[in-house]
Order: structure tokens, then sequence, then C-alpha cells
């Protein structure tokens, strides 16, 4: 292995991203796995995963299949070696966009399908609160809103995202009618 776990900060780093893993709902392991891929410079097998963060083989193999489902990190060959390989995606806008995908196919998508055949389901039943109706109707406009300036926002050029991103609240200005609440 590449004794990236024996520079201190590299290992605060795995640790670091291990912890934020759990705070997003994202195992562990899945996450300090992805963080050493990140600060490899070369692919690693999964015996030398496991070795380094002191892993069950399982546990590796199955963070990897994680990892892979998300489009973060992906299977390497390296000539020589039968074993399979990995490496993490290092462009950290491409990483982004990838987990935002992911992440709202896997949870956002069903929420607002959910949502439609609720607000359909009680569209005209008198047996229903009004306000109950209201704020089901409002939740699912809103995170449909939410969905579809997301989809626009994706297929922006990375130039283009990255400038936006840059804007901030600077971008308010451009709305016609619209005021900038002091900083």
């Amino acid at each position: 292995m590449s004794g990236l776990i024996e520079i201190p900060e590299a290992e605060a780093f795995i640790l670091h991203w291990g912890q934020m893993g759990t705070n997003w709902g994202v195992n562990r392991s899945v996450a300090q796995i992805h963080a050493l891929l990140y600060l490899s410079d070369r692919p690693l097998n999964a015996e030398d995963i496991s070795e380094t963060l002191k892993l069950a083989r399982s546990n590796v193999s199955t963070a990897l299949k994680e990892l892979q489902s998300y489009s973060i990190v992906r299977r390497q060959h390296v000539s020589g070696d039968r074993r399979d390989h990995f490496v993490a995606e290092t462009d950290l806008w491409e990483l982004l966009m990838r987990i935002s995908a992911e992440r709202k196919r896997r949870e956002i998508d069903p929420t607002i399908d959910l949502l439609a055949r609720l607000k359909e389901s009680i569209a005209d039943r008198k047996d229903v609160p009004a306000h109950v109706r209201e704020r089901i109707g409002r939740m699912h406009e809103f995170i449909s809103t939410l969905t579809n300036w997301y989809d626009q926002v994706r297929r922006l050029p990375k130039p283009t995202l990255i400038t936006l991103m840059k804007l901030g609240s600077k971008v308010a200005a451009l709305i016609p009618g619209s005021k900038r609440k002091s900083d």
C-alpha cells in the first residue's frame, strides 16, 4: 500500500470523510473507502483497501459495489494483476453531479411519485381536511419545482455551472424587481 494512512493529514481526511458520510446517511466504511481511493495516486485492490483501513474484506466488497452504483468509483485493470483494482472520480464537479443524480433517483423521484399519487387520491375526497389536501399539493409542487430546477442546472456546461456557483446571491441582480438582502 502507498502509505497514505501514515500521513496524519490523509488519515484525518479519511476518518473525517467517514464521519461526514454517516451524517449524510452513508455507511462510515463506504465513505472511508471513497476517501482513500480519492487520495490514492494509483488503483487499489480490495486487499490493499482492507489492510489499509483495517476493514473486513466482505465489508470492502460491499462498499465498493455501493460506490460503483453511484458511479464515483470504477474498476480499472492493472497490467499483470488478475485482481480487480479501483479508482475514484477525482473531478469534484463530476463527483457532485453523479452523487446528486443518484440521490435524486433513489430519494427524490420516489417522493415526487408518491406525492402525485396522494394528491390525486385525495383531490375530491370530502373526508380529507382541506388543509391536508393543500399541504400535500404544496409539497408536491415545491419538490417538483426544485427537481425541475435541478434538471435544468445539471445540463449546464461545467464552466457555466462553476460561474453560476461562484456568482452566488449576485445572480439575483439579474432578476427584474429583485433586491438582494445585505450580506
